[in-house]
């Protein structure tokens, strides 16, 4: 899909450089691929004649509007090219440049190429130099909201980048809430809501209601991972750093397994509340070990056979860890 800028574009006849009066004082400088080249890639005659006057002007270091524009060009037949974006930036100080202008041409950019990392970090870099984060926000929702994008990485790395630096937490755990109720496996926006929950610190309070939260959506999607690792890493911020710190996740965690839900993620975390208890017993041979011998049993035969080796080593390390702790105590 393109903007109305770029169906112009597409629908102008271009003019070769060569061509063009005003740029006759240049030379263009063909790329050197050396005598041999293993493989010669096959560019268009534009994109060759694009780069070859790219190339002259970085040569001379000209900064010019002229030079500006043909970034612009060459950006727009390869947005990926970093030193076209750095050869920009160093125009636009050059120039003194309106980099409002330069905003209003990036959104029309990460509209076309939201999964670029080069454009969003010249993104960045213009925001500092105006450090003013205005746009960022609704950028970003604007990003993660077109199809196929919620889980766009450069997106959300851009976004808690913001966050971070122009302190904008207030209003983003409604933002993250919204996309989890809309999908609650984007373990993007679960990874979003822990991060703004560090800044402001996991109060006993905090934790008790995040633990919640997570288990109101397990009973939703109990196969769901994102949650799991979500309440897992809520409960580490207690002051015991225990998977039991909270007696009502043991119930519901229990509560689900002995309702016949089988879920991976609900075994990995019993496995992993149990490994705590038996070494806190200090016993070789407890009933609570036994039970993460037969979970670990069941994950590599049944329920994670892919990683049947790795539930293995969990049973057969916490039997070494045990078997040490009973040698101590004699």
């Amino acid at each position: 899909m393109t903007d109305s800028s770029d169906e112009e574009y597409l629908h102008t006849e271009w003019v070769p450089y060569s061509e063009r009066p005003e740029w006759s004082d240049v030379t263009p400088l063909p790329q050197d691929d050396g005598p041999n080249p293993v493989v010669s890639i096959a560019y268009s005659p534009k994109f060759r004649e694009t780069f070859d006057y790219m190339r002259a002007i970085i040569a001379k270091g000209e900064k010019s509007q002229r030079a500006l524009e043909l970034t612009t060009e060459a950006l727009r037949q390869n947005p990926a090219n970093y030193t076209v974006w750095q050869y920009r930036r160093d125009i636009l100080r050059e120039l003194k440049a309106n980099l409002q202008d330069e905003l209003d041409y990036l959104d029309e950019v990460i509209g076309q190429n939201a999964k670029n990392y080069q454009v969003w970090h010249h993104r960045r870099v213009i925001v500092e130099m105006m450090n003013c984060p205005k746009w960022e926000l609704e950028l970003t929702q604007n990003a993660l909201d077109n199809d196929g994008n919620a889980k766009n990485y450069h997106a959300w790395q851009h976004r808690q980048w913001a966050i971070r630096t122009f302190n904008l937490y207030d209003d983003e755990l409604d933002f993250v809430d919204r996309l989890i109720c809309e999908d609650q496996r984007n373990n993007s926006a679960w990874n979003q809501r822990f991060f703004v929950l560090k800044h402001f610190g996991f109060t006993p309070e905090v934790i008790k209601r995040e633990a919640e939260y997570a288990m109101d959506r397990i009973r939703v999607i109990k196969n769901n991972e994102s949650p799991w690792n979500f309440l897992v890493g809520v409960l580490r911020q207690s002051e015991s750093g225990k998977l039991d710190s909270l007696p009502e996740v043991v119930e519901f965690s229990e509560g689900l397994y002995n309702a016949g839900n089988r879920s991976p993620y609900l075994l990995a975390f019993l496995i992993d509340l149990y490994q705590e208890q038996a070494l806190e017993s200090k016993q070789e041979d407890n009933s609570i070990a036994q039970k993460v011998y037969a979970l670990c049993e069941d994950m590599a035969s049944k329920h994670d056979v892919i990683r049947r080796k790795y539930w293995q080593y969990v049973a057969s390390h916490l039997k070494t860890q045990l078997s040490k702790q009973a040698e101590g105590n004699d």
